[in-house]
């Protein structure tokens, strides 16, 4: 079976679980469909590039196309004119049998493309896209008029169904399979005792400064506490001054952005992860962020928030512990709690044993597989009344 992986921008070295499908689903048998072309092309993949600029005829015709698209669609993202034509042949050329968007603004893109086509398509939600996006009614109208063009929809967490559930957008063909770690890579080795990570954009959904004073209240009688902050971010400047603020640059190390083997080294060895998501004030919310799998994965002990489908992943008081939003006291208590646990060891093997049992990639990338190919049993245009779920 020849996929066509749909994706915002190709190639991103971050966006791991998307390379993953890229890479590995259906035995490697994929071509891109990108919005933007970022120059590298790893995994030697035929591709095509929507928004390769529009040719003088395609300008013309622009503003109809554009309004008619909202008018009918809902959204103005889909190809038109000229391209249009060149994506339909790049399909056909490449005997493209399925698309699966990687995120539900890419299905907007091309479900009725896919339609005509008679190609089926799924989309995958993964955040953004289904907390942020849909804060206005002209992105919920046109995600509810998608719906019934969709095969099927996945989505990395329950929370993500339900809160696009919430606003009338669903699908009877609907299944949790979270973005998944290679537990292979990701191993947990000897603990560094008091050593804590956070990894992530220093931005408002990640808060990294209530991490960085919750840490310092709670480590005050622990000088040989350190904190590592992976990633950079519009925040970075600030937490750097707070640091210094509070009296504890010594405990803390900034190592800006990573590439992801040096977050996996780092993960290893850390005793404690931190992670306070928050819901954004434009609405961003995580779906279940990849690097709380990674370091399940990794043995550490997870101190975050009840935010999205975090609390999917973390079991309180087995493998971790979470708080409310923006409770930083409440952080503080909860990364005190993890200090004091009586057995560490015990924690952290837990925390590894439900990696291995929920977030095998490689099991649930056959799972994917097994579910697709079980929707694609059903006669064209019956997908969306069917109730088919994923296989165990």
């Amino acid at each position: 079976m020849r996929v066509a992986i749909a994706t915002g921008e190709y190639h991103l070295g971050g966006e791991t679980f998307i390379n993953r499908h890229i890479e590995h689903l259906f035995g490697g048998n994929t071509v891109v469909v990108c919005g933007r072309f970022r120059g590298d092309n790893p995994y030697g993949k035929p591709y095509f590039v929507r928004r390769d600029g529009l040719s003088s005829r395609d300008m013309m015709v622009a503003p109809w196309w554009l309004l008619r698209n909202r008018m009918r669609h809902g959204t103005s993202r889909l190809p038109f004119g000229e391209a249009k034509d060149a994506l339909v042949k790049f399909l056909k050329d490449e005997r493209v049998d399925v698309v699966l968007a990687e995120f539900g603004t890419q299905a907007l893109a091309l479900a009725p493309l896919a339609n005509r086509l008679e190609i089926p398509i799924f989309t995958y939600f993964r955040g953004t896209d289904a907390s942020k996006a849909i804060r206005t009614e002209r992105m919920r109208s046109a995600y509810r008029k998608m719906m019934p063009r969709l095969a099927g929809v996945f989505s990395v967490s329950r929370f993500l169904l339900e809160n696009l559930d919430r606003h009338g957008i669903s699908h009877p063909n609907s299944t949790v399979i979270p973005s998944g770690v290679d537990i292979r890579r990701f191993a947990p080795q000897a603990k560094v005792p008091l050593s804590f990570l956070a990894v992530g954009r220093f931005v408002e959904k990640k808060a990294p400064l209530t991490t960085l004073r919750a840490f310092a209240k709670a480590t005050q009688d622990l000088p040989d506490a350190r904190l590592d902050f992976i990633g950079d971010g519009p925040l970075l400047e600030p937490a750097r001054a707070l640091a210094e603020t509070l009296g504890v640059a010594k405990k803390l190390r900034f190592h800006g952005a990573q590439p992801h083997h040096t977050v996996r080294d780092r993960l290893m060895s850390t005793q404690y992860f931190l992670q306070h998501s928050v819901t954004a004030r434009d609405g961003n919310t995580e779906g279940l962020p990849t690097a709380i799998q990674e370091a399940m994965a990794c043995g550490c002990i997870t101190v975050s928030t009840r935010h999205a489908g975090i609390p999917e992943a973390i079991d309180e008081g087995e493998t971790g512990f979470l708080v409310d939003e923006h409770d930083e006291a409440g952080f503080t208590r909860a990364i005190s709690q993890a200090i004091a646990v009586p057995d560490p060891l015990a924690m952290s093997m837990q925390a590894r044993k439900v990696a291995e049992e929920r977030f095998d990639n490689h099991v649930l990338l056959k799972i994917l597989e097994r579910h697709i190919q079980g929707t694609l049993t059903i006669p064209p245009g019956n997908y969306f009344i069917s109730k088919t779920r994923a296989p165990a």
